[in-house]
């Protein structure tokens, strides 16, 4: 079976422009739910180029579960771990005591979380065009990883 980690990482870049035009009409809960997934796509297109699945939507696990050599900054982890947050409130009333999502999200966080999403497609884009070792030595990769899920 061929490797998709390409079609993974071109999805990745088509939600991050997403984000920025939901970011553009003022649908910031959009815009940060298109982001964390852009960055969640991005990290699933590196484990992809290294053979390896990736089971999950925590972009920060998903980061720290890399290679050591392939792993990011402390700053581009805290990036994930803000992006995580967008993962559910940003969909579902019931995250918040009243109101819907729409209530609660403000355009500064919008645009953190395109620049966070865009600093993980940069960083995962960087390794698979440049790679450090051989992509494909399995014994790097987390044994804790699960077989990835379709539509994960």
């Amino acid at each position: 079976m061929p490797s998709r980690y390409e079609d993974w990482l071109r999805q990745a870049q088509r939600d991050s422009t997403h984000a920025q035009h939901a970011l553009e009409d003022g649908d910031y809960d959009w815009a940060c739910f298109a982001a964390q997934q852009a960055a969640e796509k991005a990290v699933k297109a590196l484990f992809r180029f290294l053979a390896a699945d990736a089971w999950g939507h925590s972009v920060s696990l998903l980061l720290g579960r890399l290679p050591e050599l392939y792993r990011p900054s402390a700053a581009v982890i805290d990036g994930a771990k803000e992006l995580d947050k967008h993962y559910i409130p940003s969909r579902y009333p019931n995250s918040f005591d009243e109101g819907a999502p729409l209530d609660y999200y403000t355009k500064d966080e919008a645009i953190r979380s395109i620049s966070h999403a865009r600093a993980i497609i940069t960083f995962c884009e960087g390794h698979i065009r440049q790679p450090k070792t051989d992509p494909h030595s399995p014994e790097e990769i987390d044994p804790g990883m699960g077989p990835e899920t379709p539509g994960a």
